[in-house]
């Protein structure tokens, strides 16, 4: 199944390290902040529907998470909020950019026996700047030949990235926790993947059962396991 592979690439965000469990801190964050002016379901609905209108203009990562948390603590508050409490949303922000980077296990031990067959290359979705910092302090930019921040994760993305690799889509091979955004898509263009879910799942990325249905792709438990099967 494997055997043209030439590229391997790997999602980075709950794929090489903890990525979503912060969100998801931030989320809970947020709501206690702004309890005062509705439930907590309504104020995790109406961040969801921010954050989804606003990725058209901000794109994916704590940035554009922040902006959202902002505009949705103004409107759910009739933009009565305090200044004080808009600061410390701001800083939810920063916290979350100065969190450790928590590589998962199995991660270095599977690039360091991968890296001497195939060329490994990153493609994940966020902020340059964020997914730099959490590359660099991870120890992994070693093992890998490219770093691709992408603005998006559709078929059309991985079709330029493969382009610019310069390599046929059954060259291309890719690890991730989304089958949304790691998965379905190469599966589309004829290029092979191999899904690692991870326990928290943005609900952004979930996909119906139907959209799995005939898709041929390998899941695993564990990164280690990826050494077994290619």
């Amino acid at each position: 199944m494997f055997n043209k592979i030439k590229v391997i690439a790997f999602d980075a965000d709950d794929t090489l390290w903890i990525n979503e469990t912060y969100f998801r801190e931030a989320e809970e964050e947020f709501a206690k902040l702004i309890s005062k002016y509705e439930t907590k379901n309504k104020i995790d609905q109406e961040l969801f529907k921010t954050e989804i209108k606003n990725l058209v203009h901000y794109g994916y990562g704590v940035k554009g998470f922040v902006l959202s948390m902002v505009e949705c603590a103004l409107e759910l508050s009739n933009y009565k909020i305090p200044q004080k409490t808009i600061e410390k949303i701001i800083n939810i922000g920063k916290d979350m950019l100065q969190k450790p980077v928590e590589v998962l296990e199995g991660v270095e031990e599977v690039l360091e026996h991968l890296q001497e067959k195939y060329k490994l290359i990153v493609a994940t979705k966020g902020d340059l700047l964020d997914q730099e910092r959490k590359l660099e302090k991870s120890n992994l930019l070693k093992y890998f030949h490219h770093i691709e921040v992408m603005s998006d994760k559709k078929e059309k993305d991985y079709t330029k990235l493969i382009n610019h690799l310069d390599i046929q889509p059954s060259e291309f091979l890719m690890i991730g926790n989304s089958l949304k955004s790691d998965v379905l898509p190469l599966l589309e263009i004829g290029a092979s993947a191999i899904h690692i879910p991870f326990h928290t799942t943005w609900i952004h990325e979930e996909v119906s059962k139907e959209e799995q249905q005939n898709a041929d792709y390998a899941t695993l438990t564990n990164i280690k396991e990826v050494l077994s099967l290619i």
